[in-house]
């Protein structure tokens, strides 16, 4: 009995999920009503309530379990440049992504949360900023700049698949997005200083 009243728990909360998502391409998380949303995916209102307190609850346990999918993906593959644990990393990132495709574009998107974003590329930047620096020490003052570039890219490319590339495998896109990844880098440790006019 505990299961099926367990699956009926998931069911409900995909749902509600769902249908967040749904209401966030459209309006910012303040304007979404507990009505609105319940009417959306056909559940009483009182059902929400034994799951959530409020429209923030839901959307702060869907940023929760997508971080924690995001710190599962970086323990089980330590960013290190010299590896090719960077490329699986991304892999990884991206069947997250994949797998999360309504309400990750609705995240990032215009009505998404951008302290959601803000706190992934922190995670992002803690985790490769040690290995990064190793690589050439002598640029780390620079370090702000080649992450700004790099994190605002790949945000950038994210979004654009998310939003148009269900077509596009998670390793296609992980492929596109390890070539970027890795030209950016290596241009950032060329040790030429600046550009030679010919």
């Amino acid at each position: 009995m505990q299961k099926k009243t367990d699956r009926r728990v998931r069911k409900t909360k995909s749902q509600l999920k769902t249908g967040l998502a749904q209401l966030m391409r459209e309006k910012s998380i303040r304007e979404i009503t507990v009505k609105e949303l319940v009417d959306a995916v056909d559940i009483n209102r009182s059902t929400f309530y034994l799951h959530y307190s409020d429209i923030p609850g839901l959307l702060a346990e869907v940023e929760n379990e997508m971080m924690e999918e995001m710190q599962r993906a970086i323990r089980e593959h330590p960013i290190d440049p010299g590896k090719d644990t960077v490329y699986y990393f991304i892999q990884d990132l991206f069947h997250v992504l994949d797998e999360n495709r309504q309400i990750a574009s609705a995240l990032v998107g215009p009505h998404g949360d951008i302290g959601f974003v803000h706190k992934l590329e922190q995670l992002l930047e803690e985790k490769s900023r040690e290995s990064l620096a190793a690589l050439v020490p002598e640029k780390t003052g620079e370090m702000k700049y080649f992450y700004s570039y790099c994190l605002n890219g790949c945000l950038g490319f994210v979004k654009t698949w998310l939003e148009t590339g269900e077509k596009e495998t998670p390793e296609y896109a992980a492929e596109m997005a390890y070539r970027m990844v890795v030209s950016s880098v290596t241009a950032f440790y060329d040790t030429k200083e600046g550009r030679e006019d010919n």
